[in-house]
């Protein structure tokens, strides 16, 4: 028989080996076998007695291969059920060559669920396998890796009539049967999910032009940003519109972002591919291991679940040091890396990180209607709070004031996400021709040497930058900033060149003027 087993994202396929000898009765599993993995022993001889089989009263030893790879997913339940029933020759080994198995298996039989199916899927297409037989529930995910045979079934009686008479469960696209379903990958729709931006549009937004173009900016060129205010500015509904603006997912981003949901457990019964950018909001209480990934598993953290997406720190500065500095690497590396029972494993997290925060400590710095009780030596502690190789991946740092009660009651709605969409996607194209073949996705994530390729200036440009530069004491990783976002806004803009026009707008994304 063979399964598969989960490593980081990525599935990898195990040979599952049964000998039933004469003997003692005993049931071992070797092989490096997790404990969810052992306890598929008591799962196995119930499953098999209530399902109408014998339990073999003999010595049973499962091999796990390869041997040096601790397996932890519950995946192996039907495999050795099914491996048990072939060597002590209940049912017939040749129905299952060719096939990956993966499902659960309830005490009476039934076949449920199991997280990870999508990476095993990827694995048994990379391998060259003819399909995958899971449960019902999780079909849809399965059937997301084209070329693949899915069969679903609903219980193991249903998996050994097939195995024995050789008939395939009733199939075609839509929702699966009630009880089996056959097809290959790519004929079963994604099962529809809720839009998430479709309750937080753009439009709902009432005057904040200044950060509502930082937005479009941010999204455009997949740039960090930082809003800075005043409590009820609306720090927090700018940034949960972000998603609705970030181009739709292409195939191979929504087949990696649902690998992620899987493994992690997030993935509904009966899900198919995730179809939206993710938006995660950790609380400032998140752990370390929580943020970044880790655990007995390890499963994926927030910087992973938030892949493709949108992070949103909210209190930035709240946030404890070692989580704010942990970030460092995911978002240099556009991955995560855990050393874990002597395994590395990683977790990929390339996201756009969108951090609120208050200008003060008591908050009240920048809002015309309360007095700041600060000292300029507490304002300028709070601010520190916030790492300098943090800052250096922040291309846009905005300051969003409170709305005058005019704007709020009397102003006409804003411009809708789809309408900001479409341009972002459209500078979003740019950015893939010019980096086509690159590591690069985004001008947010251009190197230094990227930066002197497509950022150059004119004369007059330049020479305008340098007084800026001279004039505000600017620093080096600050110009580096102005120039990028100034190439997103010329991109937006549908021009090759960085013009002046585009290097003053990139200025105004450096309000917050202690952190220039």
């Amino acid at each position: 028989m063979t399964s598969a087993s989960i490593l980081g994202v990525s599935g990898y396929l195990v040979d599952v080996e049964v000998d039933v000898t004469p003997g003692l009765p005993q049931f071992e599993i070797v092989g490096l076998p997790g404990p969810a993995v052992r306890e598929s022993r008591e799962r196995v001889r119930s499953a098999l007695k209530n399902s109408g089989f014998d339990f073999p009263p003999r010595r049973i030893t499962v091999n796990l291969a390869p041997v040096d790879i601790r397996k932890s997913s519950p995946f192996f339940d039907l495999p050795i059920a099914l491996g048990v029933l072939v060597a002590s020759g209940q049912v017939p080994a040749q129905a299952f060559a060719g096939y990956v198995l993966a499902a659960a298996l309830s005490l009476d039989g039934e076949l449920r669920p199991v997280p990870g199916v999508l990476p095993m899927s990827r694995a048994a297409g990379r391998a060259g396998k003819k399909g995958v037989i899971v449960s019902l529930g999780n079909v849809r995910e399965a059937a997301a890796v084209k070329g693949l045979v899915v069969l679903g079934f609903a219980g193991l009686g249903q998996v050994l009539e097939w195995a024995k008479e050789g008939r395939l469960p009733p199939g075609g696209a839509g929702p699966p049967a009630r009880e089996t379903w056959c097809g290959e990958g790519g004929d079963l729709p994604a099962a529809p999910e809720p839009d998430k931006a479709a309750g937080e549009d753009l439009r709902d937004i009432r005057g904040q032009g200044h950060a509502r173009r930082a937005l479009e900016i941010a999204a455009a060129g997949g740039h960090n940003i930082l809003l800075a205010g005043p409590p009820g500015a609306g720090k927090s509904m700018l940034a949960r519109r972000l998603p609705g603006i970030l181009p739709p997912l292409e195939e191979e981003e929504a087949l990696e972002l649902t690998e992620i949901y899987s493994v992690a457990g997030l993935l509904p019964p009966g899900a198919g591919l995730v179809t939206q950018r993710p938006f995660r909001a950790p609380g400032v209480h998140a752990s370390l291991p929580g943020l970044l990934g880790g655990g007995p598993g390890p499963s994926p953290g927030e910087v992973s679940l938030a892949h493709r997406g949108v992070l949103f720190l909210d209190e930035l500065p709240e946030f404890p040091r070692a989580s704010i500095d942990g970030l460092r690497g995911a978002m240099e590396t556009g991955q995560v890396t855990i050393v874990h029972a002597g395994s590395h494993i990683t977790f990929p997290s390339r996201f756009l990180l969108a951090g609120a925060m208050n200008l003060c400590p008591c908050g009240r710095l920048g809002d015309p209607g309360r007095v700041c009780v600060c000292t300029p030596g507490q304002i300028q502690r709070y601010r520190g709070r916030i790492s300098g190789p943090i800052l250096d991946r922040i291309d846009l740092m905005v300051e969003v004031a409170r709305v005058p009660w005019e704007d709020l009651t009397s102003a006409p709605p804003g411009e809708d996400s789809q309408s900001v969409r479409r341009r972002v996607a459209a500078a979003r194209e740019i950015q893939r021709r010019r980096f086509a073949h690159r590591s690069t996705m985004s001008n947010g994530e251009m190197t230094p040497a990227e930066v002197e390729e497509h950022c150059s200036l004119d004369h007059r440009t330049e020479v305008f930058l340098g007084r800026v530069f001279e004039k505000a004491g600017m620093s080096a990783r600050a110009y580096v900033r102005i120039r990028k976002v100034a190439r997103t806004i010329a991109d937006l803009d549908g021009s090759p060149e960085i013009r002046l026009e585009h290097v003053k707008e990139a200025l105004q994304y450096r309000t917050v003027s202690t952190f220039v």
